[in-house]
């Protein structure tokens, strides 16, 4: 059976822009002031940053961006697991039923939620699976949390991210930062796919998942050739994992260049994504592309 590659990227040549969704300012628990770390955070090339201080909304509107976008949001902590609440306006009350707090972030004005670091804690379980499989509504989950290599438990969360997948959910892959202090940052970072630097092409694409997870790898593009083959073009990588159902690598491609032609009789769908591996612990993390039958 001949399957079609459903690419969340565009075929245009669109910038990337380098951005972190997950930094916590002096006005939660972060050792700098909020101007202060815009300017950390722009002596890192980043494009884009928002705030996430921890039930508390820091608004980015009165700050000098430094060239940056400044997207605003908040971390809801209290009560439950973590969520990011991107494009927030306020704090959204921290309710313990989670599903509340999701639905209410859908409801304010263009926000969504990211769940964050899953794998945190001593049992590898900040966030059960279950409510994973149970939430609606949340666009996707922390797949790398740059605090986590300093703390208990894991930063990599690409296991719970192919369960979810392998299960028909579509939920974006994001890699960030969790900045707390200056040896968090710059640790992970969202590239992202975007017409121009305005605050609402970033967030559009962000939602359509127009962005890699990368934590030093740089892809360089990504395109669907003839319907049924990815190429994906990473100057600074040396290996490819193709990943599929339940986390198989049915292939590995070594080199900077990757491209693979889905087979007629691939036995491992609905999805593949791509893991770029470079240099010491750098690496990239595409979004899942679909497949479905032509």
């Amino acid at each position: 059976m001949p399957f079609i590659i459903r690419s969340p990227y565009s075929d245009n040549h669109s910038q990337w822009l380098k951005g972190n969704l997950h930094t916590h300012t002096s006005n939660s628990d972060g050792n700098l002031p909020p101007q202060d770390t815009i300017e950390a955070y722009r002596a890192l090339g980043f494009d884009f940053l928002m705030f996430s201080d921890h039930d508390k909304f820091t608004d980015p509107a009165s700050l000098d961006g430094k060239g940056m976008t400044l997207l605003p949001g908040c971390e809801i902590t209290a009560n439950g697991p973590h969520l990011l609440h991107v494009n927030a306006h306020a704090a959204v009350e921290p309710f313990e039923d989670r599903q509340k707090v999701i639905d209410e972030i859908n409801n304010n004005g263009g926000g969504f939620s990211i769940v964050n670091h899953p794998n945190w804690l001593d049992d590898f379980n900040h966030c059960d699976h279950k409510f994973l499989e149970t939430w609606q509504g949340y666009l996707g989950i922390e797949i790398y949390n740059g605090i986590c290599r300093r703390v208990e438990g894991s930063p990599l969360a690409t296991d719970r991210w192919d369960r979810l997948l392998s299960a028909g959910r579509t939920v974006w892959g994001f890699a960030n930062d969790d900045s707390h202090r200056d040896q968090d940052r710059g640790l992970a970072w969202n590239m992202v796919q975007s017409a121009s630097r305005d605050a609402g092409a970033i967030l559009e694409a962000l939602r359509n998942g127009r962005f890699y997870a990368s934590t030093g790898v740089i892809i360089e593009s990504i395109r669907i050739i003839n319907g049924n083959t990815l190429e994906v073009v990473t100057p600074n990588a040396h290996r490819h994992y193709i990943c599929a159902k339940h986390g198989r690598v049915p292939v590995v491609i070594d080199g900077p260049v990757m491209r693979y032609t889905i087979p007629d009789d691939f036995p491992f769908p609905p999805y593949i994504r791509v893991e770029c591996w470079g240099a010491g612990d750098a690496m990239a993390w595409t979004q899942p592309f679909l497949l479905e039958s032509a």
